[in-house]
């Protein structure tokens, strides 16, 4: 291991803060506590968190839905997705060195980016670019390498073909959209009356409520991306074209069964690819991929703050971003 401000004693001997949980749970199990950063293993950084973005994902993770693929072990670290200085690299990292600005996203089961210090694999971290602000690089991990394999890798959209989103405005909605129309493809999506210019604002068309009559869009689309994960397989099928795909993120033990069947439905579990997440880095550097970021608060009030996004979905139209500085 290198370093530059951090040793491998320090790792272990000073506590660092952050928020975790010592079992599955509503917001209530969320603390606020000291822990003791892990020395970076082969492969692995560690990064001094500048800011860290909330998603979804964290939510399922901590009330024990995604436990399956999470395991039971703890306290766990919340939060994945994340920007900051690297500190101290493991063995057998080159790409990254000890001083460079990233951003990046632990492992389903690490997590624990909503703290002071978090250890992540080289792999799922890319150097930021340097015109993203640390707020606009936390928001785009996650969601952004979510929508990219679920776009381009999974469902293979090509200019001209037609993709439909279901929840186009939520973080990897939106953010799938904006990958798709880049490709020169077009895109419908469902999501709530009150938003609907907005999602015209985006660029899509046709635009539908959550609870939408599929049989009016029938075999219009390539390529199905439900993000809500409450599309049914009935709709779902009824709006895609011969040989297209179906494409979920919402893995629960039924649809992990399904997608091991043949047919064109797929669970998506979003994977750690260099190249992946640095397209989406770069496409946010460009300006075409935006992901806005609704509020931004401290580490040490970020509690409050993901409790009242969770019972009361607020802030709304953007990122819960934390920030440690």
């Amino acid at each position: 291991m290198s370093s530059a401000d951090i040793t491998a004693e320090e790792l272990t001997m000073n506590p660092a803060k952050r928020i975790q949980y010592h079992q599955y749970g509503g917001p209530e199990v969320l603390r606020f506590e000291d822990f003791r950063p892990a020395q970076p293993g082969p492969g692995e950084v560690v990064v001094r968190v500048k800011a860290a973005a909330a998603n979804p994902m964290d939510r399922k993770i901590r009330n024990g839905e995604m436990k399956i693929l999470t395991g039971r072990k703890f306290p766990r670290g919340l939060g994945h997705d994340f920007a900051g200085v690297v500190t101290a690299v493991g063995d057998g990292v080159t790409r990254l060195r000890v001083g460079d600005e990233v951003l990046g996203g632990t492992g389903l089961k690490a997590a624990g980016a909503f703290a002071e210090m978090v250890v992540a694999e080289e792999k799922a971290v890319v150097t930021k670019p340097a015109n993203l602000s640390w707020e606009e690089a936390a928001a785009i991990p996650v969601v952004g390498l979510t929508a990219f394999q679920a776009v381009v890798t999974t469902g293979e959209l090509r200019a001209g073909q037609a993709v439909f989103i279901h929840g186009c405005l939520g973080g990897v909605g939106r953010s799938a959209a904006q990958i798709a129309l880049a490709q020169g493809a077009s895109v419908g999506g469902s999501c709530r009356d009150t938003a609907v210019r907005e999602a015209r604002d985006l660029g899509i068309t046709p635009i539908v409520d959550f609870d939408f009559d599929a049989a009016k869009l029938a075999k219009r689309f390539d390529v199905v991306f439900d993000t809500a994960g409450t599309l049914s397989a009935k709709a779902a099928r009824a709006l895609l074209k011969p040989g297209g795909r179906i494409i979920d993120i919402n893995p629960t033990p039924a649809k992990l069964v399904r997608s091991a069947l043949p047919g064109p439905y797929r669970v998506l579990v979003g994977k750690a690819v260099v190249a992946d997440l640095d397209a989406v880095a770069q496409a946010a550097a460009k300006g075409v991929l935006r992901l806005p970021v609704a509020r931004s608060v401290p580490l040490g009030e970020a509690i409050a703050a993901l409790t009242e996004f969770e019972r009361h979905r607020t802030p709304g139209g953007g990122k819960l971003v934390i920030t440690t500085e």
